[in-house]
Order: C-alpha cells, then sequence, then structure tokens
C-alpha cells in the first residue's frame, strides 16, 4: 500500500497514531476535496481548469498549457504557477496538520511539475535517485517534503473518478475485471506468502519476527504490508524499517524493467501485463504509475500495428489488483496477529476484531466514495451530465498525474543506495531477490494469464 521506509519513529506513527491526523486520513480529505472542486464544472463552474497540463507540441512554447480552454488566457506559465502555489497551500496546511515542520522551499514541487504523463514518471524517480545518492545534503533538506505515501494515497483517491467513467462505459468488462482482480490477488497472495517464509526461515535461517515482515513486504504490498504485520507480531521498529527500505529499492528495479518487459512480450494481452504489474511491483506507487507506464507502451506498440485501444482499462486492471491487495492487509494482519498472540508468544494481549478496522488503509474509503459518486453520476444520470462528468474527472486527473510525478520523485530521494547497505541488509536482500525474480514475479504473471488471457480492452470507436 505504503511507498517507503521512513525513520521508526514514523514508522510507529503509522502504527499506533490514534490522537492527531494521519496520512492515511489526510489523503482521503485532499483527494476528495480535488473531485469535488472538479464536480463544480457539471454546474458550469469550472474551478479546476487552470490546472497545468501538457500536449504533443510542436514548439516548446506550446507543451504546457491550463486544462480547460476557457482558461487558455492564462498561458502555460501561468498555469504552471497556479498548479504550484496551489498544491504548495494545500500540502502545506496538510503537513503542518501531521505536525511536521513546514518550509516553502522544502516542498520541492517545482521539479515535479516540469515533469509530465507517463515518461515523466521515470524521470522523475531517475531525478530523485541522482539527488539521493549524489546529493544528500540536498536530500535532507527536502525531507519534509519527501511524502510519497501521502502522495500516491491523494492520487488513488482521485484515480476513482477516472476507474469509474471508464469502467460506466463498459459494465460487463468492468465487473469482470473486478471479479477476476479478487480471486487473483487471493490465489497469488496465499502463495506467495508461504513460499517467501519458507525461504527466508529454512534457506536462510531468519528468526520469525524477521520472516514474517520479510514474507509480507515482499509478497502482500510493500511497505504497509511489513508495517502492519510486523506490528501485528510485536517485532522491534527497526525490523519493518529494513524490509521497507529493501521494497523501495527493489520497486525501482522492477519500475525500470517490468513496464517494458510487458510492451514486448505481452501487448497482445494488455490486462495481463496490467494485472502482472498490480501482483509483481510491491508499492502502491511504483505498481499504479507502472500501470500507467504498462498502458503508455502497449497503446503505443498496439497503435503500431493497426489496433487502437480504449485508453484506461490497463491502468483500471492494475488499480484494481492494488486496491483488493490493500484491504487483504488489514485482514492478514488481523489473522498473523491472532495467530501469534494466541499461539507462538502467549501474552495477555489478544488481536481483536477492532483491529481489522485499525490497520484497514482508510484512504480505500477515498477511492471507493469517489467511485461510487462518480459511477452513479456517469450511470444514474442524463447523458449530458455523463458526458460534462467526463471532462471534470478529466480534470482532476491532472492532479492525479501530479501526484504520481510527486511519488516517483519522493521514492528516489528516499533511495540513498550507499546509507541502506551500511544498514546491514545484504542478507535480507538476497532475500528478496531470490523470491522476486526466483518466483514471485512468474507466479504473478501465471496467475494474471490465467485469470485475464484473452479479456481485451475495448477498440477505440
Amino acid at each position: 500500500m505504503s511507498d517507503v521506509a521512513v525513520k521508526a519513529s514514523d514508522h510507529s506513527d503509522h502504527i499506533v497514531a490514534k490522537d492527531r491526523l494521519t496520512e492515511d486520513w489526510l489523503s482521503v480529505a485532499i483527494g476528495v476535496l480535488v473531485f469535488v472542486l472538479a464536480l463544480f464544472s457539471l454546474s458550469g463552474t469550472d474551478l479546476l481548469g487552470w490546472a497545468v497540463t501538457t500536449s504533443v507540441y510542436t514548439n516548446l512554447a506550446s507543451a504546457l498549457g491550463p486544462f480547460a480552454k476557457t482558461y487558455g488566457w492564462l498561458g502555460g506559465g501561468a498555469s504552471l504557477l497556479a498548479t504550484y502555489a496551489a498544491l504548495l497551500l494545500v500540502l502545506g496546511i496538510g503537513v503542518a496538520a501531521l505536525g511536521a515542520e513546514v518550509e516553502q522551499q522544502k516542498f520541492g514541487i517545482a521539479w515535479s511539475l516540469k515533469l509530465t504523463n507517463e515518461g515523466g514518471f521515470i524521470v522523475a524517480l531517475l531525478s530523485g535517485l541522482v539527488i539521493a545518492n549524489f546529493f544528500p545534503r540536498f536530500a535532507n533538506w527536502l525531507k519534509e517534503a519527501i511524502r510519497p505515501e501521502l502522495y500516491i494515497k491523494i492520487a488513488i483517491v482521485i484515480l476513482g473518478a477516472t476507474v469509474a467513467v471508464t469502467a460506466a462505459g463498459r459494465l460487463n468488462l468492468a465487473s469482470s475485471i473486478l471479479i477476476r482482480g479478487a480471486a487473483a490477488i487471493i490465489e497469488a497472495y496465499l502463495i506467495y506468502w508461504a513460499v517467501v517464509y519458507f525461504v527466508a526461515r529454512k534457506w536462510f535461517g531468519f528468526s520469525r519476527e524477521w520472516s514474517v515482515p520479510l514474507a509480507s513486504g515482499i509478497s502482500i504490498c510493500g511497505v504497509a504490508a511489513a508495517i502492519a504485520t510486523g506490528g501485528a507480531i510485536r517485532a522491534r521498529p527497526a525490523v519493518p524499517v529494513l524490509v521497507s527500505s529493501l521494497v523501495v529499492v527493489f520497486a525501482v528495479v522492477e519500475v525500470l524493467i517490468l513496464p517494458f518487459l510487458a510492451q514486448t512480450f505481452l501487448w497482445q494481452e494488455p490486462l495481463v501485463a496490467g494485472a502482472w504489474i498490480g501482483l509483481a511491483v510491491k508499492t502502491d506507487g511504483a505498481a499504479v504509475a507502472g500501470g500507467g507506464i504498462t498502458e503508455s507502451l502497449i497503446l503505443a506498440k498496439a497503435a503500431a500495428e493497426g489496433i487502437k485501444y480504449q485508453p484506461g482499462w490497463i491502468l483500471a486492471t492494475t488499480a484494481t489488483v492494488k486496491v483488493f491487495i490493500d484491504i487483504f492487509i488489514g485482514i492478514w494482519a488481523f489473522i498473523l496477529g491472532y495467530i501469534w498472540t494466541n499461539h507462538i508468544e502467549k501474552g495477555p494481549h489478544k488481536a481483536k476484531p477492532s483491529e481489522i478496522w485499525e490497520r484497514f488503509p482508510k484512504f480505500i474509503l477515498g477511492f471507493i466514495v469517489v467511485f461510487a459518486i462518480s459511477f452513479w453520476l456517469a450511470l444514474g444520470t442524463t447523458p449530458d451530465i455523463a458526458k460534462a462528468l467526463s471532462a471534470a474527472a478529466g480534470e482532476a486527473n491532472v492532479f492525479r498525474v501530479i501526484f504520481f510525478i510527486l511519488t516517483f520523485f519522493s521514492i528516489g530521494v528516499l533511495s540513498d543506495f550507499r546509507k541502506l547497505w551500511q544498514q546491514g541488509f545484504g542478507k535480507l536482500a538476497a532475500v528478496y531477490f531470490v523470491s522476486l525474480f526466483g518466483f514471485v514475479i512468474w507466479v504473478g504473471l501465471l496467475i494474471s494469464w490465467l485469470f485475464f488471457s484473452g479479456v481485451k480492452p475495448p477498440l477505440v470507436s
């Protein structure tokens, strides 16, 4: 679910914080705010059309511009500045509400806003990696702005509108993706977890305390799964921190490789590719943005072969798989907590059903609310409103792309390979490497093929 390793104190905040606003709830608030502002366009009042976006251009002056033509008088530069100012204000207030120190110069948003669309995700990631590994002081200076967990959660909440509009156009296909996605993650992760746990315990000799977060982080969904299950078994804070660092490093590698492999070998099975990215890449940020990259690459390859698929379906498949995985985390953390406290390390503390809610990723609620409202507007209202909704979702999607870019930049900045190596995770990396490239990627591909082979996106009419 989440995307990076932070300090141990930050991790403990995510696990036990109940007395103040959390990133999970903040992401819901900001994501829903963007969606609600976008909906005003249904009444003829465009509140977000000034947001900066990109287009194919023949001269550099036309590269940037406001999303809506009614704001064309702003021009690209003013639109960029307006978007920067809006994000600076909203995120500044949000980070202050989280109890962090806020300085305007520390947000580093200007780097990301110049990097747009799917290709920009890779450039943003590489830019962050350069800063982390060659300019560590600058990376430390940006630390309050580097919040990939928050950014990707906001992006996924906003994504609910785009997924709903896409699904409303093909109900049968959308329902098929939901059912197949749920079945795929249950089958995949029951296999993944058991095998990774066995490898960590028997092949590499790790204790249960290390093997459980390792198995969860590698098999389920990266950082959040490692944190949730580490907390469930009451592991020392250092354990999920190091596992989370490992997840980030391998997510960087995966997102630079897997989309291009998908384009080469799976372009004729687009939804297999989308599900595979969701099952193989172990963070929400890398997986969902990787799904966007995969979609762009496959659409381009298919178009070159004379096949024009409707956009949105590959990314929707990746996002659907990830949403089901995020829901699965809370349930799995409770199951492990129950087993651990009642059968392995018996003590006075018993796992309670309320812990499922405590560990449930709250930003998923935001995604569901945005999806439900958009879906109802697309199907239960007049054709004019449904048509206007598509434009509104497009405006909100501009911010979704920006938050994706911020996520990738942040992941890169937090991936200081020298520091991670000094923390002594060489043996942990060996477990991850053997598990990921030995069977996780290939089992994920097989399961994706079993559930999505032959299911194609609709063609552009």
